[in-house]
């Protein structure tokens, strides 16, 4: 047993702590603190304390929402890594593999704009490489409140400048994503960042502190006072009154990770013999970083707090623990080759100090100044009790279960005019004008189409990737919503030409512990599953944020879901936009009365209402594989699915910056082409090869109309047409942004 020492610097003694609840305020509950007592048979002091805080918050330790999680299906024949370590990986031939995770950082985001998202992107990297991939790709997926409201206006400007600030520094593009605006997003906005990177196979690392006797290497920045119990603070229900939050928030230095980034990569490829582990030091620090290793090694790890490089003076056991600046990686080298790993960082100028060894006795130990301040079990730690949580469908779900909102159509081509003009449909241009999206050279689709793709040098292959929300029919239908996520990203990899191969994901919910909360959290993961399967599309890594809730008030449940694809030969690769006059414009799918949870409730309501027509998932995959059946055939020559705005919106977007119009006619009412069915795309297809196109799809497509030269949209209905100039529609869908934003 650990002989407790004396209170460090003004700290609280183990007495005091327990008399005064000390850890209520780092979201440990009083269950959980007489646990850790009666574990350890004794009080933990303050530095224990606040280890364990830090490692049971949800947002390190996953307790209540690994119940969740454990359903979820990770493997087929692609999966080099699922879930557990940095970032997933999956085998795309040639002895490569394609490394991705997406991240979320909203609460500090709310807090400190620019730093919140800058340090989201920075973190997200470090899961890349810390696997031994190179990054090559960052996309964001953002909700923000209504840009009628100048907090909003003031989130987006340094939400937008922190990522791009980052990115564009470090030199990894930025290359798409999506952003959308509800109200229900006004005090906890989502900022959620996915990565992804290129790995040689035989550089793949993993977290693991293996080897009794092996050294510890803290590698990167120096340890500050900044984002201490940055873990609990995103555990726990937010206010707001965010000031008391700021020094939750870490400040990035991206010129700084990218000497990192080129250092560990470098010393991976150079020395992997010599690496046993690498994992970088995200939320919780040096504790978590250290903690996990030696939990999935099932070894202990002694640390000396002496050695920690410190860019401030007076630091104590707790800070430097807790501390979650930047730039930092951890690794785990063997001990007779800690010299040649330590001059790779050196040479780059960064710290490279050997603070600790791999110890036999599953314990985790920390000395500072000859004393011991920390004796845990590595496992306990590491391990908080299981939680049992409760869940009850919310009543909205019982209550208007099959009625469909009707939409009002007294002008339908104004309809269509000012939907092209909603915060969440508009060309989103002038703010993803601040990403360097082109940088190092790859990027083939940029930010604007249905989903990126880039280059893999030295091969015809390419990588295509997206992210997708769906947050308001998750809030009409938990289980279909997940479901209507996934096919939603897939529809746009496929629109490329790419093949779905696997699956992130950022799971934004409220307090779990709200019974209805937790039924949205575990029936959108059942919809993710479900429709992850239907597609072969294993999920390989994830985040969850919970508690994203301003003053007891939630956000839609809202999965973000993040998809990456893989396209053999770069040059069938197609894009939205219409591409020949006279092209036949094709509709995959068959278009349903499904208004509830669209744009156009929003817009002609003001609110999201009523229940959600289920959808049939072997007929989405029928769909998508029909379309990559055609592109590869090379009888597809333009492809964009039908998502917000419905099908009256997708046509006028596959017309902007060309010089065509379209001329198309629909036998159904003149408001089911702002419908949002699901498992539709629309396709052209030249002239010549209308025989062949029809032959391989059958009856899953209709001709519905024409390309032309005539700057014209005119779609025909039943009971009324709409014919608009396409010019003066695209102006407004360009600048509907940038007004709202000054206005």
């Amino acid at each position: 047993m650990v002989k407790v020492p004396e209170p460090m610097r003004n700290e609280p003694s183990p007495e005091e702590i327990k008399k005064n609840k000390v850890y209520l305020d780092w979201a440990l509950t009083t269950e959980e603190y007489d646990l850790i007592c009666d574990h350890l048979h004794r009080l933990p002091n303050y530095t224990e304390t606040g280890l364990f805080a830090a490692m049971w918050s949800e947002h390190c330790s996953y307790k209540k929402s690994k119940p969740v999680l454990r359903k979820f299906w990770s493997q087929n024949e692609r999966v080099l890594q699922g879930p557990g370590e940095g970032a997933g990986v999956l085998d795309i031939g040639d002895q490569q593999a394609v490394v991705f995770k997406a991240e979320s950082h909203n609460h500090p985001s709310a807090v400190e704009p620019y730093e919140g998202a800058a340090t989201g992107v920075g973190g997200i990297l470090r899961d890349i490489f810390s696997m031994g991939a190179q990054p090559i790709a960052v996309l964001d997926s953002l909700r923000f409140g209504e840009l009628n409201n100048n907090d909003t206006k003031h989130l987006v400007n340094g939400i937008i400048a922190g990522i791009a600030g980052y990115g564009n520094a470090i030199g990894i593009p930025t290359v798409g994503g999506e952003i959308g605006f509800d109200a229900t997003y006004q005090g906890n906005p989502l900022v959620n960042v996915m990565a992804v990177g290129l790995l040689n196979q035989a550089d793949m690392q993993v977290g693991k502190a293996e080897g009794i006797g092996n050294r510890v290497l803290y590698v990167g920045a120096k340890t500050g006072r900044d984002g201490i119990h940055g873990a609990t603070f995103a555990s726990s229900d937010f206010d707001s009154g965010v000031e008391k939050n700021r020094s939750a928030v870490q400040v990035g230095d991206p010129f700084l990770e990218k000497l990192v980034m080129d250092a560990t990569i470098k010393a991976i490829r150079e020395h992997g013999d010599a690496i046993v582990g690498v994992q970088d030091m995200g939320a919780a620090g040096l504790v978590s970083s250290s903690a996990e290793m030696a939990d999935e090694a099932g070894t202990g790890v002694l640390l000396d707090l002496d050695k920690v490089p410190q860019r401030e003076t007076n630091m104590t056991p707790y800070e430097l623990m807790l501390s979650e600046s930047q730039e930092r990686m951890l690794l785990v080298v063997k001990a007779n080759q800690v010299a040649e790993v330590a001059k790779v960082f050196e040479d780059a100028g960064l710290s490279a100090v050997d603070i600790g060894e791999v110890t036999d006795n599953g314990k985790y130990v920390l000395s500072f100044e000859g004393q011991t301040v920390a004796d845990v079990d590595v496992n306990y730690l590491t391990n908080p009790p299981k939680q049992v949580m409760q869940e009850t469908a919310p009543k909205r779900l019982t209550q208007d279960a099959t009625q469909q909102y009707q939409p009002e159509m007294t002008n339908a081509s104004q309809t269509l005019t000012d939907l092209l003009k909603q915060s969440t449909i508009a060309s989103k241009a002038t703010l993803f004008r601040h990403f360097d999206s082109m940088v190092r050279t790859n990027t083939v689709i940029k930010p604007g189409g249905d989903a990126a793709l880039v280059r893999i040098k030295g091969t015809s292959k390419a990588l295509a990737m997206t992210t997708d929300i769906s947050g308001r029919y998750t809030y009409l239908n938990p289980k279909i919503g997940g479901a209507l996520a996934v096919a939603e990203a897939a529809r746009n990899i496929v629109a490329t030409g790419a093949t779905p191969i696997g699956i992130t994901d950022c799971l934004n919910f409220g307090d779990p512990d709200d019974p209805e909360i937790y039924y949205e959290l575990d029936k959108s993961c059942e919809g993710i599953n479900d429709m992850a399967k239907v597609l072969n599309t294993p999920i390989i890594s994830g985040n969850v944020s919970l508690y994203n809730e301003t003053d007891g008030q939630a956000i839609y449940p809202t999965p973000m879901v993040g998809m990456v694809g893989l396209l053999d030969d770069v040059e069938k690769a197609t894009t939205i936009n219409f591409k020949n006059a006279d092209d036949l414009i094709y509709l995959v799918g068959e278009v349903r009365p499904d208004f509830n949870g669209t744009e156009l409730q929003k817009m002609q309501t003001g609110e999201i209402k009523g229940n959600l027509n289920d959808f049939n998932k072997n007929i989405e995959k029928q769909h998508q594989q029909l379309v990559l059946a055609g592109i590869k055939q090379q009888l597809i020559n333009s492809a964009h699915d039908v998502a917000e705005g419905g099908l009256g919106v997708t046509l006028a977007e596959m017309t902007f910056n060309t010089d065509f119009g379209a001329n198309v006619k629909q036998a159904h009412p003149v408001s089911w082409y702002f419908a949002e069915s699901p498992s539709l795309f629309v396709v052209t297809v030249k002239p010549e090869n209308q025989t062949k196109f029809e032959k391989l799809a059958g009856d899953q497509v209709r001709l519905i109309g024409k390309v032309t030269t005539d700057p014209q949209l005119k779609l025909a209905a039943l009971d009324q047409d709409i014919n608009v100039n396409k010019n003066e529609i695209e102006k407004g869908y360009q600048e509907a942004i940038t007004w709202q934003l000054n206005h």
